[in-house]
């Protein structure tokens, strides 16, 4: 069973930035493709983003295309969400999860909150 441990979330202003980090534990991570998925108030999770297990290829949502960027270190098990010019409707509590045919797994982590103030 993996173990997701989500950090770097806060408050901040419009157009500020944050870098979300996500280690992960208890599975080959290397081996893995990883996402980053987001919950918001009153909403179904969402896709974010994903990164393949190399790192030579990422996928994102529209709404955050040219503004996030994700990317891995596998020689530390974990993977990272730059965030900039960030905006009030990217308020949500951000996840991490391991993607497995094309689908999240089970097993999530707590997630962290970033709430982007106007």
């Amino acid at each position: 069973q993996v173990q997701l441990v989500e950090s770097g979330g806060g408050l901040v202003q419009a157009g500020g930035s944050l870098r979300l980090s996500c280690a992960a534990s208890g599975r080959t991570f290397s081996s893995y493709r990883m996402g980053w998925f987001r919950q918001a108030p009153g909403k179904e999770r969402e896709f974010v983003a994903a990164i393949n297990w190399n790192g030579a290829g990422a996928d994102y949502v529209d709404s955050v295309k040219g503004r996030f960027t994700i990317s891995r270190d596998n020689a530390k098990n974990t993977v990272y969400l730059q965030m900039n010019s960030l905006k009030p409707e990217d308020t949500a509590v951000y996840y991490c999860n391991t993607i497995i045919g094309g689908r999240p797994t089970d097993y999530w982590g707590q997630g962290t909150q970033v709430t982007v103030s106007s």
